[in-house]
């Protein structure tokens, strides 16, 4: 009987807070990491750890996995890194077609993106260890080639980098202009820095007098990687500055994404530890708008 009297108190108590209280409320659908789409980051950085080689101390071996937990820490959502050396391949075969986030050598960012539909805005730049977010790039000969400066490699083969890279291609042209030499309607070009300067020298000892340019950032992988020996080649010009490493996001990105990407990176500078793994001396700084424009502007003959 005592049993069934505290049984009914029971009962009737929990109606009451039934009444006052009134029907539980579904807990909203919660968006945490493991739910959420991941912010695709898309690194072409040369100088990326991935995309180089630790022949160089303390050179070119930027861990951009270390940006990707950063981001993820402040954006509250997760952030997945891919490393490409272009945007085509990391759509296709790494991305699932998506490139929220861009990391790159500003031209060939802009170029590619643009080739492949993708539209961005340029949200900052990246600074290297001399706090420069700009790159040249070097007219360079075999060594023992008799030329001096650019105007002595008139009738020379000339091979450029490819479209996509100012600073071996455009920016070469306008110096060659600057120098009194016709601009070249259709180049010869070769992708990497490496295969330019060996085709160079390989033809130095037919006998064919020729000149390349090669990236300024990839002069020292070039001699610490063993592909040339120190002392092979020799500059003979150095092209305008032109912006370097630079980060675009989505235009189809809400805007305070967008926004919250760029403040994230702009506030790397104030990260010790990650301006080290990123081997910047400033971090990211906002895009100049001197170095804003999508090309350099070519000069006419």
């Amino acid at each position: 009987m005592k049993a069934f009297s505290l049984t009914l108190v029971a009962a009737v108590l929990a109606a009451a807070q039934a009444i006052l209280v009134g029907p539980a409320v579904a807990a909203e659908p919660s968006t945490t990491h493991s739910t959420a789409p991941p912010l695709m980051v898309i690194v072409m950085d040369p100088l990326a750890l991935p995309l180089s080689c630790p022949c160089v101390k303390g050179y070119a071996q930027r861990d951009y996995d270390q940006l990707g937990k950063y981001l993820e820490g402040r954006l509250h959502f997760p952030v997945r890194v891919v490393f490409s050396e272009t945007v085509r391949e990391a759509l296709d075969k790494k991305t699932g077609g998506r490139a929220d986030l861009v990391i790159g050598k500003d031209s060939v960012v802009r170029r590619q993106t643009k080739r492949a539909g993708i539209g961005v805005a340029h949200v900052a730049a990246l600074t290297g260890l001399d706090g420069k977010t700009t790159q040249t790039g070097l007219w360079v000969v075999p060594a023992k080639d008799p030329a001096i400066s650019i105007s002595d490699i008139k009738g020379y083969r000339i091979i450029l980098g490819s479209e996509d890279c100012d600073e071996k291609n455009l920016a070469a042209q306008n110096l060659m202009v600057d120098m009194g030499l016709p601009k070249i309607k259709k180049p010869e070009t070769c992708s990497a820095c490496s295969d330019g300067a060996t085709r160079i020298l390989a033809l130095f000892k037919e006998g064919t007098k020729s000149a390349t340019v090669i990236s300024s950032y990839a002069k020292p992988l070039l001699e610490g990687c063993g592909t040339i020996k120190k002392g092979d080649l020799r500059v003979i010009g150095e092209t305008e500055s032109v912006p370097f490493v630079a980060a675009f996001v989505n235009n189809k990105l809400p805007p305070s994404t967008r926004e919250a990407i760029q403040t994230a990176l702009l506030d790397v500078a104030h990260h010790p530890r990650l301006c080290k793994s990123l081997e910047t001396k400033l971090g990211f700084v906002m895009p100049d708008q001197s170095n804003a424009s999508a090309h350099v502007a070519a000069k006419k003959n």
